[in-house]
């Protein structure tokens, strides 16, 4: 069983930052992907940026490209993302997720990020 813990959310004004942390515990074997999603009130759950094992490649929704960063720390199993210039678009439940090469997926608990002046 695999556990994932996130942190950092929170309120931040317009223009502010935030970075969140997810870190994964239990028994791993070959993760291949680790990301973060999120969801807007009324709205379905979107990928915000998704981060591959293999060949570090890392994809984000065209709405937080030149503004959010993913990274990982592979010999910790976390994964962060760093918010910069919010928006209050950006508002949302961000949800942790991670998938293995031989097994299921699992998600985060979900952290809330609210951008308001």
């Amino acid at each position: 069983q695999v556990r994932l813990v996130e942190s950092g959310g929170g309120l931040v004004q317009p223009g502010g930052s935030l970075r969140l942390s997810c870190a994964a515990s239990g028994t791993m074997f070959s993760i291949k992907y680790m990301g973060w999603y999120r969801q807007a009130p009324g709205k379905q759950r979107e990928l915000a940026a998704l981060s591959h094992s293999v060949g570090g490649i890392t994809v984000y929704t065209d709405s937080v490209k030149g503004r959010f960063t993913i990274s990982r720390d592979n010999a910790k199993n976390t994964v962060y993302l760093q918010m910069n210039n919010l928006k209050p678009e950006d508002t949302a439940v961000y949800y942790c997720n991670v998938g293995f090469t031989y097994g299921p997926e699992y998600w985060g608990q979900g952290t809330q990020v609210t951008v308001s002046s």
